[in-house]
């Protein structure tokens, strides 16, 4: 019963649900998609099914980027949202707090990261053909990333940085939650090869204060668990050599996307413990881009991750509307 209703909620979100071809800015698509008459038609069925939070039921437009003015500091009254401060921290303290709760079911296929292990090989095939395009490297080749440094920002327990490294890039992995670092220690220690990992509980931020770069710099859904997406963004642009390449994945703020990953992936099919999930978080392909050409970040590639629940994988897309992801090179200062 609750995957006929998960279905039949994909069919809904994809009705509404808008799909965006790569770096188009459609802003008149999203003003759309958050006025206050649309709202409460299209969740209403959602609501009579699962006891999820509603998104706000009052206009929600697109977040304007005025000229950066360094001397605001995010959070005050007179501070533009998107506006970073080099020297402040991004993390939410309460955001840590949920990802610390379950740090030790990292490792479990079945558990809270159970979408992550199943999106994981969709998610190195974009980096692994992104990366070698930038780089000049053969996809095919055992270890096309061999030499290559690269920085997991937000590693959790190295479901990422461990296939990364056996691809041969020279991995560190980084995660403001200790736990999470001891959770990949041990893991990476079961294997020759990602023993090698260098994993260190540490910001994004304050690597880019101890003035260390890589080639590339990958943040998977992480952005939207920052309490200053901009800032947070600016520390990963600032990680990376000029010319370097940094990969950016996060959640679409459609309703679709509040279906999906919400309604469903919390409250029906309970993949992940409720609360996992900010709707009002969600990052926007058009606000990405925004962000990363204000970091000095050329956004070149952009694509969607798109889940079939009835095979229970996922596959590259153009559709953007819930999953995407970034590919962006460090400009020349």
């Amino acid at each position: 019963m609750a995957l006929r209703w998960c279905l039949r909620g994909l069919a809904l979100g994809r009705a509404i649900g808008s799909s965006s071809s790569r770096l188009q800015l459609q802003q008149s698509t999203n003003n759309a998609l958050f006025s206050a008459r649309s709202l409460p038609q299209a969740l209403q069925w959602w609501r009579s099914r699962a006891d999820a939070p509603l998104p706000p039921s009052s206009p929600l437009p697109l977040i304007h980027l005025p000229p950066p003015d360094e001397s605001k500091h995010r959070g005050s009254a007179e501070g533009d949202p998107l506006t970073f401060s080099a020297f402040s921290s991004s993390i939410d303290e309460v955001e840590v707090a949920k990802f610390a709760a379950i740090a030790d079911t990292w490792w479990d296929s079945e558990g809270p990261f159970k979408p992550l292990h199943s999106m994981n090989p969709t998610r190195l095939s974009f980096i692994r053909s992104a990366l070698c395009r930038h780089f000049g490297r053969d996809p095919n080749c055992a270890k096309p990333l061999e030499g290559l440094k690269i920085v997991d920002v937000g590693c959790g327990g190295g479901i990422l940085s461990e296939p990364l490294a056996r691809m041969g890039a020279v991995v560190t992995g980084i995660d403001a939650v200790e736990k999470n670092i001891k959770i990949a220690n041990l893991h990476a220690e079961l294997d020759p090869v990602t023993s090698s990992i260098e994993y260190r509980c540490a910001t994004a931020e304050k690597m880019a204060e101890e003035e260390q770069t890589f080639d590339a710099v990958i943040s998977l859904e992480v952005i939207e668990h920052v309490s200053d997406p901009a800032g947070f963004c600016k520390s990963l642009g600032d990680l990376a050599v000029p010319d370097g390449a940094i990969v950016i994945s996060t959640i679409n703020r459609t309703i679709r996307s509040y279906a999906v990953t919400i309604v469903a992936a919390e409250y029906i099919l309970g993949w992940l413990p409720k609360g996992t999930h900010q709707w009002s978080s969600f990052v926007t392909p058009e606000e990405l881009v925004l962000i990363m050409q204000r970091a000095s970040i050329s956004v070149q590639e952009m694509a969607g991750f798109v889940y079939n629940p009835l095979t229970g994988e996922w596959s590259l897309s153009d559709d953007t509307s819930v999953n995407y992801v970034a590919c962006g090179i460090k400009r020349n200062p």
